[in-house]
């Protein structure tokens, strides 16, 4: 519909100026303001027209994420070594079965952030994924309590996002429920590995929590909308909090900047934890975009499964004194969007050293790829 209105603008305003004998200067003048007010526009943000009380769509977009450390350039195989999730986005994600949804809500009841109000915009999203880590040398079998252990995580999760469109404020809130130390995650690195002739991981049977056990996380973030630098680069905050497998309390600015139009909101990269929400964009409109993207977040971390083990023994394990509890972290990505839907994006992503010594005192870096689709 925009798109006919600025044709329809443009037609008139060409054939006014087709008119010199019945136009005047100063109306050919208002005309050739009027078109680069339109060409401007074109570079801000789409602004999508709400009716509310806002009806979220039965299903706005699928996204498949694939991070690698080999995606980082850099030759590396270790540390958080590899993961895949798959996310859907819509109000089908709240209605399904497996849905966490109902005890999201509970939650989101009992911290205060459950916000009925018809002035909100509520969307919705459900993830499943794995993901792992591994020592520098993986062609060790015994344990090395000097480097960093083996550990893996199965999960799915539910998401909630609301809206206040008069504060320019976002409120998301997660559910996950998952599995540590199941074999399919060192299984699957290893077939792949076979494949490309890479080198077999052969320790994963000293992973955290190695044969099961059942793990949760909650999380709340609060993001707002800054403002814009520089004519067109747009800038959020995002505060955030979680309990479970990670506890910790993070503080994060991100920049977008480019020809983009999906809302602000809809674009979320500082929200990432390792392979968990790492497909950034939950937009539900179909429209063509490019843009580089970035940030930087400080996160100051009470706990870590994947370093600190959980209720069941593992072979190697940190104490809290033994790791470092301000992490920061970085990312930079690059997105291109296509009228037709989909969208395809590559970030970098890394973060300083977890470990204060010893063999696993090194900073972290991989690479990710997103395919995604919007629905229409």
């Amino acid at each position: 519909m925009k798109r006919f209105i600025r044709l329809t603008i443009n037609t008139v305003t060409w054939g006014l100026a087709a008119l010199p004998l019945l136009v005047s200067a100063q109306e050919i003048d208002y005309n050739q303001l009027q078109i680069a007010t339109l060409i401007e526009e074109e570079k801000r943000p789409y602004q999508e027209v709400v009716v509310l009380p806002y009806k979220e769509p039965l299903k706005s977009s699928w996204a498949l994420a694939i991070d690698n450390d080999i995606f980082a350039l850099g030759g590396r195989d270790q540390d958080y070594t590899y993961g895949f999730n798959f996310t859907y986005s819509g109000r089908k994600a709240q209605e399904l079965w497996f849905s966490l949804d109902k005890p999201l809500s509970a939650l989101d009841y009992l911290f205060g952030v459950d916000d009925q109000s018809e002035q909100n915009i509520d969307n919705h999203s459900i993830e499943v994924g794995l993901f792992g880590f591994t020592p520098e040398d993986i062609s060790v079998a015994a344990a090395n309590p000097e480097d960093r252990p083996y550990a893996s995580l199965i999960y799915w999760s539910n998401s909630r996002e609301q809206m206040d469109l008069n504060s320019n404020v976002s409120w998301k809130t997660t559910l996950t429920v998952g599995a540590l130390g199941l074999n399919l995650v060192g299984e699957f690195q290893n077939t792949i590995h076979d494949k490309l002739n890479g080198n077999e991981a052969v320790g994963w049977d000293n992973q955290i929590s190695e044969g099961g056990e059942l793990t949760a996380r909650y999380a709340i973030a609060r993001q707002q909308y800054l403002g814009n630098l520089f004519g067109n680069m747009e800038v959020k905050s995002t505060l955030q909090a979680s309990v479970g497998y990670l506890t910790e309390a993070s503080w994060s600015l991100s920049f977008r900047d480019g020809k983009y139009h999906t809302p602000w909101s809809s674009f979320n990269p500082e929200l990432a934890s390792y392979g968990e929400k790492s497909t950034y964009n939950t937009s539900s409109r179909a429209i063509r975009e490019h843009y580089f993207w970035a940030g930087m977040a400080v996160k100051a971390r009470a706990y870590n499964v994947f370093l600190q083990g959980q209720f069941r023994d593992s072979p190697v394990t940190y104490d809290h004194n033994e790791l470092n509890p301000i992490v920061f972290e970085a990312w930079l990505g690059y997105t291109i969007a296509f009228a037709e839907g989909y969208r395809l994006s590559y970030v970098l992503r890394g973060h300083s050293s977890e470990i204060k010594q010893g063999a696993g005192d090194r900073n972290l870096m991989w690479g990710g790829i997103i395919l995604a689709k919007t629905f229409d």
